[in-house]
């Protein structure tokens, strides 16, 4: 159980489909936690939906502080695997273990202290602004919870043993699915806690994941990456450098993301609360093909990593093509369902006739760039693999401002709030050709280096 998954030696796209089953499975819980609670919170209407996608908003933000210390595990764990170099694997674990926890304590005692000014931003109904606060300020009580497990994850997944956070991550989803409805609409003799209910089931949730990866951490001693890890310990700077130059571009890259879509969530509510409802909605429905791509992402910053370390550059050029042919077929795929069958699919969320409505014509749109922003996270992993996480985090930022433009242009024309639909679409087709053109470029240049050595040996 506690032996690394190799990937500098075993088939190319055994270690690929193997690493990243798991992941994207992992991925898919995550995206299922907040699925559960969009479905049922739809059932209270759409003022609820509004409230828990708009407090959504500060925990987008927070992901992107956790960035800054998971892709820097992910990647140094898995480079120093790769180098067979454990006594580093210890320094880094420890070490991102002690920023990530600050980070949540840090960002914790804002939203409690700070909910009400920040949701401000939004000018939403007084109905909808206070659910949103009573949300976010038990979240933020539990939020140590939200950080240290992604990070436990990344480094599980940088060692290349991703089946174990799939596993625990799994036990969680069953948890809050469990406790969702109890809580929500009072079942079973519970008090019925509407959107209060939804963040207490993620929280007690999140906080058995964390215990069970205690547990586990405890029982498998031997497990090297953990080995002679103490917490309290002062932090190692050099170690803090390290993790944050590599973490530090993809964290403000998602922070930013979320500052501009919190201001095209200000553009759309002048249209009112449905359309932020049906945007919080359309936007979990897209996640699955996000969450897939994501899991692909990771893994292929696990094996471009572990082969970096090793210094064995053409199963890293091998392995990107395998990765990209594949997320170029299920792109195709989920482009295909989300525009033959945007229907049927909202319906399971809201089913009320003017978010329905609104919800196709949003999916519709979406659908167009599917394929577009799937090769693009993914080939985001591969940079990251490589230690070059500035590159896809300028493309990231570059084009995602370009939406709060074209947001405000389009939607001055006869497309109204469709042109806000359209600026997200366009921005994600101009990042996915840019990066993967930029990968492909790199490529290219590897190829040749590894073909002039091969001449002169």
């Amino acid at each position: 159980m506690n032996k690394k998954n190799d990937l500098t030696s075993q088939s190319i796209f055994k270690a690929l489909v193997f690493l990243a089953l798991p992941i994207m499975g992992t991925s898919f819980i995550q995206m299922a936690y907040n699925m559960t609670d969009v479905i049922w919170i739809g059932r209270l209407g759409p003022e609820a939906t509004a409230a828990v996608g708009t407090a959504g908003f500060f925990m987008w933000f927070a992901s992107g502080i956790i960035f800054l210390g998971r892709i820097g595990a992910e990647v140094l764990v898995a480079q120093n695997v790769g180098k067979n170099d454990m006594e580093s694997v210890g320094a880094i674990v420890q070490n991102v273990l002690q920023l990530i926890v600050g980070f949540a304590i840090f960002f914790g005692l804002i939203l409690l202290i700070f909910n009400k000014p920040l949701l401000d931003f939004f000018n939403l109904e007084a109905d909808v602004t206070i659910q949103a606060q009573n949300y976010l300020k038990i979240i933020a009580v539990g939020l140590v919870f939200f950080f240290v497990n992604p990070v436990l994850s990344a480094i599980f997944n940088g060692y290349g043993k991703s089946g174990v956070p799939f596993a625990i991550n799994t036990i969680g989803l069953v948890c809050n699915i469990v406790l969702d409805p109890l809580l929500i609409f009072g079942l079973l003799g519970m008090p019925k806690l509407g959107v209060t209910g939804a963040a207490l089931a993620t929280i007690i949730s999140q906080a058995l994941v964390t215990l069970i990866f205690i547990i586990y951490i405890y029982l498998q001693k031997e497990v090297p990456v953990f080995k002679g890890v103490k917490l309290l310990r002062t932090p190692d700077r050099i170690w803090l450098k390290k993790i944050m130059k590599i973490g530090l571009p993809v964290g403000l890259q998602s922070m930013f993301f979320t500052i501009i879509a919190m201001v095209i969530a200000k553009i759309i509510a002048t249209w009112g609360h449905v359309p932020i409802a049906v945007q919080k909605v359309g936007s979990q429905i897209e996640s699955i093909s996000w969450m897939t791509a994501s899991g692909f992402s990771t893994a292929i910053s696990a094996f471009v990593g572990q082969n970096y370390g090793a210094r064995k550059y053409d199963r890293i050029i091998k392995g990107y093509e395998a990765s990209l042919l594949i997320m170029f077929i299920f792109g195709l795929f989920t482009t295909a369902v989300l525009l033959i069958f945007p229907e049927p699919i909202f319906k399971l969320f809201l089913n009320e006739p003017e978010s329905l409505q609104e919800g196709v014509v949003y999916l519709r749109i979406l659908g167009v760039s599917q394929l577009f922003m799937c090769i693009e996270i993914m080939t985001n992993g591969a940079f990251n693999g490589l230690g070059k996480t500035m590159v896809p985090a300028i493309n990231s930022t570059l084009f995602n401002l370009l939406r709060i433009p074209m947001a405000l242009i389009l939607s001055a024309t006869a497309l109204s709030l469709t042109g806000v639909w359209w600026s997200i679409t366009i921005s994600s087709i101009l990042k996915g050709t840019v990066i993967v053109s930029l990968f492909l470029v790199y490529l290219r240049r590897v190829k040749k280096e590894l073909k002039a050595k091969a001449i002169a040996s």
